[in-house]
């Protein structure tokens, strides 16, 4: 039997590295993704780096214009407003299956990045805040267990960091969002579907509100 790993593709590589760039704004919302620029820079041909620019594509990172190439997703109030709509039907239906399906070992995790969510709330970190934050709808997407559903999410979620804003550094937000997970985390402890899904569309709600 051939044992021999294979290494992934080079435009994977690539496309993460230039999703790095546009996490960070170093390739800004709007700019012209420049294939041949690029592949001179990363020194690549243009055929890998054109794949990576598909694969950001089919995430919504990037934006093909007819006769005018690629370009970084500019992301506008309607944009959020719908991607808000679509996370609050997808993930408070996670939640509201993670309610009826979640074991006591999983339970137990989900309390536990609780409580390391109120330590940083505690510390002012926003960034390890975020973190956790992240961590905390990973598992409850994970326990769900619908990898479609999550595929969409984890999507929408990427476009969602074309934004600059950070709306946890906004007055009054990081405590409000903390009040927000615990009322999701003490409707799944108690199996409440209803309130577990109700919980975490009123969470996606109010963040959508912060990013006024």
């Amino acid at each position: 039997m051939n044992t021999k790993l294979i290494n992934r593709p080079l435009s994977e590589d690539v496309a993460e590295r230039l999703r790095e760039q546009i996490f960070s704004h170093e390739l800004a919302p709007g700019s012209w993704l420049d294939e041949q620029s690029l592949a001179s820079a990363f020194g690549i041909s243009r055929t890998p780096m054109r794949e990576a620019i598909k694969v950001l594509a089919s995430e919504g990172l990037v934006t093909t214009k007819m006769n005018k190439g690629a370009y970084v997703t500019e992301v506008d109030r309607r944009d959020l407003e719908q991607i808000f709509t679509v996370l609050s039907l997808l993930e408070g239906q996670a939640a509201k299956e993670t309610a009826i399906n979640a074991t006591e070992e999983q339970l137990t995790q989900l309390d536990n990045l609780h409580h390391r969510l109120e330590k940083a709330a505690a510390d002012r970190d926003t960034e390890q805040f975020f973190e956790i934050n992240v961590k905390f709808h990973d598992l409850i997407q994970e326990i769900a267990g619908n990898k479609w559903m999550n595929g969409v999410i984890v999507d929408l979620r990427k476009v969602l960091k074309l934004q600059r804003r950070d709306s946890l550094s906004r007055s009054g937000r990081l405590l409000s969002s903390l009040i927000e997970h615990r009322e999701i985390l003490q409707a799944i402890l108690k199996k409440d579907p209803a309130a577990a899904e109700s919980a975490m569309r009123n969470h996606l709600a109010r963040g959508l509100e912060a990013t006024k």
